[in-house]
């Protein structure tokens, strides 16, 4: 390995002395010189080769004018590498670099010498700096970092036609030399493929190549510094090309002739044979369709593919019959499903079948599949409804044959069928209302079977009804010739000519003076009132029987009933309520309830008032404070002391009369009712109560809200006389609850409520 040394540039200053630096080696040694006081500038690079040691090499020398003999100096080297890579000899400045160079690592190093005092490592001169730059040799090979490769391309594909490119890289220098520069080759794969040396775009090289032929290629290729020439370093990669597919190939039956022997009880759509096409093509390339071309003028048969055997499935489309035609020869072609641009048409192929029918023992044949027999639904049992007659397709079959109905389609009965000649009679009374239609199923001897449908025909046997059961609503404020209901009726009989209903009243209504029919001329009638005096009151609810009849043979009618409720309504002729009782007393409580609850509160009242001496209101020395007790009676406003005379609460002698409420408006004024005086003995409160309880009830004036009648008579005759104070003309101050004290402890606190002090009577 030889060292060079050059000098990148040196500057010198007029005055000559100072020191420098020498380079030395093999060859002419140049010395560079610098100011050692006035800082001279200069700069030098070292250019060694990289090398893989393990012996040190002289990279150069320093020296300096200050290096004479006896001089105490030694050199000083600082900066990238020194003391490891580089090291320098203190007394001669010699340079060595000590460890493996390599430029792909490092290229340059910047390093810094100086001259000092050997003693006292004071500097001498100014440092100097120098560089000493790694020249590359060729120690790196090519190298394919996406290597392997794997390509395809068509089969049959044109010289030239690219498949892939690889690419190599080499870590030297590509800018000194030829270390860097690459040149590909092909070391296995010819004759196949071809590689372009500079772009490594790997290519088709040989025509026809044929996938069913051979499928897969291994390429080698190589790539080869120093531009390929010998001593250059290398690499390899290999590249798997694959052949795709093409249809190229046309579809090709394995013989040009199939037989299959059919037996003609063979059902319609079973496979009868198979063919099969070949194609040396794989996946679409190589589908193919089956089709029948030739010889099945008739459509009996069919040919479908088997998506998964590329098969052609031979199926029957209509009944064979052996005794019609024994033999079919078909020509049946396959297919390609695709077809390439290139080749014009799809490919194709075509095979004879021929087709052999075989004898069946076959079983009766009915002439008909299905039978439409009719029959009336009142045709007498044993009546002959029809006939069904089958034959034996066998040409030497004349044997006799049997007749019977499947019972699993007749569970009733309703039918018999004579076993020899297959007449049908009627074995129950039949009703069309009930069933319209029977399926029955007649089997044959040897397994034979027809479907005979029986529908009974419909006589006049079902009387018209209502639609449904109608209820209508009639307001009392509604006008005369006003629509009530529209009414509609149906029949379960079926007439071909269709229905027509007659609406008539009873003999007994025609002269009703309420109501009136209409015929709407569509078999609806509308009903309407002939007057606008209907009250709730005098009649809630009227019952208006009409009569329809149909136009059967002969005609059938019926009696139906259409109920009318009188309603109260608005203005605008809505139904509110048509009710009677809730048009008395439309919320709340009745009056029979709400007269019980007053009755109870009475006996309370009555029953605490005899108990008391005193007011409610009890102020007492150690308690003050209000006992209050409500009695919360609604009552009916400020008119209210006007709706009942008081007298009467107090005395039932006082009853002379009816007396009306002011409290309402009624609509209808009934006659007063007479009032029930008492005897002189007095009156029993509960037979009074009772009394009242009745007139509320029916009393039509009575308001539509609650209304809370008090009655304070207790009766007559009673030894411990009156309770209520309406009438007694004590004080309660006068009367003495001392006694309750003596009853025990339970009663002593209701004395001292009752008792009150002379203060507080004073008060």
């Amino acid at each position: 390995v030889s060292v060079v040394y050059t000098i990148a540039c040196m500057h010198r200053c007029t005055q000559t002395g100072g020191s420098a630096a020498e380079a030395s080696g093999p060859g002419e040694g140049q010395r560079l010189l610098s100011r050692a006081k006035r800082g001279w500038v200069w700069n030098q690079m070292f250019v060694l080769e990289e090398f893989s040691g393990p012996d040190p090499i002289l990279v150069g020398r320093l020296h300096t004018d200050l290096d004479v003999g006896g001089k105490n100096i030694k050199y000083v080297l600082a900066g990238e590498g020194a003391g490891t890579i580089f090291a320098i000899n203190e007394l001669t400045g010699d340079i060595h670099a000590m460890k493996r160079l390599d430029r792909e690592e490092k290229a340059e190093y910047t390093l810094t010498a100086q001259v000092v005092n050997a003693d006292t490592d004071e500097p001498l001169e100014p440092p100097s700096e120098f560089i000493i730059k790694v020249q590359d040799i060729n120690d790196n090979p090519p190298q394919f970092n996406e290597g392997p490769y794997r390509a395809s391309v068509p089969e049959m594909s044109a010289v030239g036609t690219p498949v892939t490119r690889v690419t190599a890289t080499d870590a030297d220098d590509p800018v000194y030399g030829n270390s860097a520069r690459l040149v590909y080759s092909i070391l296995e794969g010819q004759p196949y493929f071809s590689v372009e040396p500079n772009s490594g775009e790997c290519r088709i090289a040989l025509h026809g190549m044929d996938r069913e032929m051979r499928e897969e290629y291994l390429v080698v290729i190589q790539a080869k510094d120093m531009g390929g020439h010998m001593g250059g370093l290398s690499g390899t990669t290999t590249v798997t090309v694959t052949l795709t597919d093409i249809n190229d190939n046309p579809p090709k039956f394995s013989k040009s002739l199939y037989e299959f022997v059919i037996p003609e009880d063979l059902p319609v759509g079973k496979m009868g044979g198979k063919v099969k096409a070949n194609d040396r093509d794989i996946g679409e390339n190589s589908k193919s369709t089956y089709s029948i071309i030739e010889g099945d003028d008739q459509g009996m048969f069919e040919i479908v593919t088997d998506s998964q055997t590329q098969e052609g499935i031979l199926r029957l489309k209509k009944p064979i019959d052996y005794e019609s035609k024994r033999a079919y020869t078909l020509k049946v072609e396959a297919t390609n499903v695709r077809s390439e641009p290139s080749s014009g048409a799809p490919f194709k192929d075509t095979a004879t079948v021929k087709i052999v029918v075989e004898d069946s023992d076959e079983p009766p044949i009915f002439f008909k599949p299905v039978y439409l027999l009719e029959v009336n639904e009142n045709a007498p049992v044993n009546t002959v409804i029809g006939t069904v007659t089958a034959r034996d397709p066998d040409s030497t079959g004349n044997c006799p044959r049997r007749y019977f109905i499947d019972r699993h389609t007749d569970l009733e009965r309703q039918f018999n069928i004579n076993v020899d000649n297959g007449k049908i009679t009627l074995a129950k009374p039949l009703d069309r209302e009930t069933d319209t239609w029977h399926n029955i199923t007649v089997t044959a001897t040897e397994i034979s079977r027809a479907i005979v449908a029986i529908r009974v025909m419909d006589i006049n046997d079902n009387a018209p009804e209502f639609a449904t059961e109608y209820e209508a609503f009639l307001c009392e404020n509604g006008k005369p010739g006003q629509v009530i209901q529209t009414v509609s009726a149906v029949d379960k009989d079926d007439p071909i000519q269709g229905h027509y209903f007659d609406y008539r009243l009873v003999p007994e209504m025609l002269n009703n003076p309420n109501f009136t029919i209409k015929n709407n001329q569509d078999n609806s009638i509308s009903v309407l009132a002939k007057h606008d005096t209907f009250r709730r009151q005098k009649q809630e609810m009227y019952f208006l029987p009409i009569i329809v009849t149909d136009n059967g043979s002969p005609p059938m009618s019926s009696t139906n009933t259409l109920t009318i409720r009188v309603c109260g309504c608005s203005k605008d002729g809505i139904v509110q309520s048509c009710n009677v009782e809730a048009y008395v007393l439309p919320i709340g409580l009745s009056m029979g309830a709400l007269i019980v609850f007053l009755f109870l509160i009475v006996v309370l009242f009555v029953t605490l008032r005899r108990h008391k001496n005193e007011p409610l209101i009890i102020k007492d020395d150690e308690d003050v404070r209000e006992n209050i007790i409500r009695y919360d009676d609604e009552g009916g406003g400020e008119e209210d002391t006007e709706a009942f005379d008081i007298a009467t609460l107090q005395n039932p002698d006082g009853i002379n009369g009816y007396l009306p409420r002011k409290d309402i408006k009624p609509d209808l004024q009934f006659m007063p009712r007479a009032g029930q005086h008492s005897g002189p003995n007095g009156v029993d409160v509960d037979e009074f109560i009772n009394v009242r309880l009745h007139e509320a009830d029916n009393d039509p004036t009575a308001p539509p809200y609650d209304s809370i009648q008090i009655y304070g008579y207790e009766g007559r005759g009673s030894i411990a006389g009156s309770l209520s104070s309406l009438e007694t003309a004590s004080s309660d101050s006068d009367q003495n609850y001392d006694y309750l004290r003596e009853w025990g402890p339970r009663f002593r606190r209701l004395g001292e409520l009752y008792s009150v002090g002379e203060s507080d009577r004073e008060t």
